[in-house]
């Protein structure tokens, strides 16, 4: 069973549905089930998401600003409009370098 709290059929704006946080990066669960989910992850320039492994298969969209994405020691700079695909069991950490609004796709094979 899919869980959402957004209406079928409707349109909704992706990027409003979090704002910019001084204290906190923001998390906003657009869909999930037991398969995976899309998430928008909102972070001010400077805030980062300490290293952790991915649940699943995940793409990462940069919808708006600009990180850095650390996976296998390697940092990635992506920016608005680009991704980066990586496998589940996969150590990573990011780090907005402008104010950014991230799309996650997790998808369990």
């Amino acid at each position: 069973m899919l869980e959402t709290e957004f209406k079928f059929g409707d349109v909704h704006d992706l990027k409003a549905q979090t704002e910019y946080s001084d204290e906190k990066v923001q998390f906003k669960s657009i869909f999930s089930n037991s398969n995976g989910g899309v998430a928008l992850i909102t972070m001010k320039a400077g805030q980062r998401l300490d290293e952790h492994v991915a649940p699943a298969e995940i793409m990462v969209t940069v919808l708006e600003g600009e990180i850095d994405f650390t996976v296998v020691d390697h940092v990635k700079n992506i920016n608005t409009g680009e991704f980066i695909l990586v496998g589940e069991g996969v150590k990573h950490q990011v780090l907005a370098k402008k104010d950014s609004k991230i799309m996650l796709v997790k998808v369990k094979a």
